[in-house]
């Protein structure tokens, strides 16, 4: 049986410094929609759930082939420039087969994803080929665009990139820290975290970490934060 996980946030436009953002009156509301079944993995083949978080929009390149929300930059780089959905991992192969070269991800306009599932599908083909992740100054890496941060080799985080991260709540308003922490809806997310590399403390603290702020809030965070959460290189 499944169990349809709604999430819906409102997010004040924030016009500051990665670190400490100061809110202002205009606002963005944001719905998410995730499915997980019994065992907790991340389903979304009937809904194409989305999980984003909206900011100013950056500067995007053009690059050279667009493959969905990447650029190509240069024969060794792409960059991701958009919401990710459940097209963009045959995007990504259909980049890797033109471009087999590509070995860093510049992370330029990451508001999160359409599909859930396909977006952590595409964080493990990112780690498992070894691509490196960058966030440079300006960046902007935001809900489900951090666990495709988190899938880089190496990451690399520029002082002046930010990233936003979130609780989830489900259809009744229960968040991640009203479920026991071994729950089948907290571990399908830490089992991510630990295969991309992260020891279980690190994934579990991480974690913890992304759902202190309540779902109708978020907590963003510049590369000095990051850092202090994961292992930047």
């Amino acid at each position: 049986m499944r169990r349809i996980a709604v999430f819906a946030f409102v997010l004040s436009a924030l016009f500051a410094t990665p670190v400490c953002a100061q809110m202002v009156s205009e606002t963005v509301t944001v719905t998410e929609t995730v499915i997980v079944d019994d065992e907790g993995a991340t389903d979304n083949s009937d809904s194409g759930s989305a999980r984003l978080v909206a900011s100013a929009p950056a500067d995007v390149p053009q690059g050279v082939a667009s493959f969905g929300p990447f650029r190509v930059l240069d024969p060794g780089r792409a960059a991701l420039v958009d919401v990710t959905d459940e097209r963009t991992p045959a995007q990504f192969e259909a980049m890797l087969r033109a471009y087999p070269g590509i070995a860093l991800i510049e992370m330029i306009e990451c508001p999160g994803t359409e599909d859930d599932r396909a977006n952590l599908q595409l964080g493990r083909m990112i780690h498992t080929r070894g691509i490196s992740t960058h966030v440079p100054a300006g960046g902007s890496v935001r809900s489900g665009g951090v666990e495709l941060f988190l899938a880089g080799k190496t990451r690399i985080a520029d002082p002046g990139s930010e990233f936003a991260v979130h609780s989830w709540a489900d259809e009744d308003g229960r968040e991640a820290r009203d479920y026991a922490a071994d729950a089948p809806e907290n571990r399908a997310y830490i089992a991510y975290y630990e295969e991309m590399g992260l020891p279980e403390p690190q994934a579990r603290a991480f974690y913890a970490m992304t759902n202190s702020v309540p779902n109708a809030q978020a907590k963003w965070l510049g590369a000095a934060d990051m850092a202090h959460w994961v292992t930047l290189n």
